[in-house]
């Protein structure tokens, strides 16, 4: 699922309080010749609040059970996003399908400026201070995916330092 991306750092769920949040759910349909069939898919995000994230989709019959079917999915792909300080280390944009995101670091006391499923995400990984934009498609599950494709392309200052093969110092001033 993640194979794109650099330096993604898979977490197990155990031994994490994770917090989970609805983002949609849908009422789906399917037309059979004794009449309709209705069920149901829910998208969840679930986190630390600490850097860890993962999103999950469920689909059943009921409601209750779709969404504890996307707990269970998001769980299995948990990932360590780096934050700096409660905010993001740098700007980044990401995209899936028609939906395009577009996140921002900002000073202490801005809070998290961003609207629907990309607040759900953001809150989920433990951004306190953000500014996004969501363009394109608002289908919340393509959202949440160009949130996560953002996320994952985030560096810290570390991790760039290692792979360019020069101090801290540097990295910064140039």
């Amino acid at each position: 699922m993640y194979q794109n991306y650099k330096n993604v750092e898979l977490v197990k769920p155990s031994g994490l309080e994770l917090k989970d949040r609805l983002v949609g759910v849908q009422r789906v349909t399917k037309v059979t010749k004794g009449g309709r069939a209705f069920g149901f898919s829910a998208i969840v995000v679930v986190g630390d609040e600490n850097g860890v994230v993962g999103h999950g989709l469920g689909k059943s019959k009921e409601v209750a059970d779709a969404i504890s079917k996307a707990v269970e999915d998001a769980k299995k792909n948990l990932v360590r996003i780096p934050l700096n300080k409660g905010t993001l280390p740098h700007e980044q944009k990401g995209k899936y399908g028609g939906a395009r995101v577009y996140i921002q670091p900002a000073s202490h006391g801005t809070g998290v400026i961003a609207g629907g499923a990309l607040r759900a995400v953001l809150e989920a990984v433990g951004v306190h201070d953000v500014l996004s934009k969501s363009q394109g498609s608002s289908n919340p599950h393509n959202v949440v995916k160009a949130t996560f494709d953002a996320l994952l392309q985030l560096r810290d200052a570390r991790t760039i330092a290692t792979e360019r093969g020069v101090s801290l110092e540097k990295v910064f001033k140039g």
